[in-house]
């Protein structure tokens, strides 16, 4: 990814956001209550969107290879919030 001033600051959030995801299921999955459960997945699902977000603005300067890379994540990042939706739909 080319190192310029926009890409580094919107990596960081990226690494952050898609960092919560992970730990947000994990805390979900070890949860005391069921409202705590359904709280921590809607965080999941917030943070795979952040995630797309923080995708689309990162420049890849023409880069074939990157631009394709850069779709398969957001891809990922769409099927991680309809995953989630699903699983808030049959908690609540």
């Amino acid at each position: 990814m080319p190192k310029t001033i926009a890409n580094i600051e919107d990596s960081k959030q990226l690494i952050k956001a898609s960092g919560s995801i992970g730990a947000n299921y994990i805390e979900a999955n070890e949860s005391l209550s069921k409202k705590d459960f359904v709280m921590r997945i809607k965080i999941c699902r917030k943070e795979a969107k952040e995630s797309r977000y923080w995708l689309r603005l990162v420049d890849v300067q023409d880069d074939a290879q990157l631009e394709n890379e850069g779709k398969e994540l957001e891809k990922e990042a769409t099927e991680l919030m309809n995953i989630f939706g699903a699983i808030l739909r049959k908690s609540e």
